[in-house]
């Protein structure tokens, strides 16, 4: 079993930046596509953005383009998500994945899950 454990989150005004941090156990971090997905209250869970493996490929969906930042570090076997100019809509739990496959930005092709952070963006 692989664990992916989120951190980072929590209030921030409208227009500034939070980072959020998933750490995944074990020492094959690098054979994994991570991704980043969030559930607003009442809503259905959305894809924000995914990485490949080394890191090559990066997809964001696009009301996240321009403002999120999707990065990882194999060395720290570490995800990151740096969101920038931060709106309310963004509030959200965010979770992170992975899984043994290519990126995805579908929730089903992917096989491990933290247990979410809250974000909270104030206006």
């Amino acid at each position: 079993q692989v664990q992916l454990v989120e951190s980072g989150g929590g209030l921030v005004q409208a227009g500034g930046s939070l980072r959020l941090s998933c750490a995944a156990s074990g020492r094959t971090f690098s054979n994994y596509a991570m991704g980043w997905f969030r559930q607003a209250p009442g809503k259905e869970r959305e894809f924000v953005a995914t990485i490949s493996m080394s890191g090559g490929t990066i997809v964001y969906t696009d009301s996240v383009k321009g403002r999120f930042t999707i990065s990882r570090d194999n060395a720290k076997n570490t995800m990151y998500l740096q969101m920038n100019s931060v709106k309310p809509e963004d509030t959200a739990v965010y979770y992170c994945t992975a899984r043994t496959g290519v990126a995805s930005r579908s929730a089903r092709d992917f096989n491990y899950w933290g247990q979410g952070t809250q974000v909270t963006v104030s206006s």
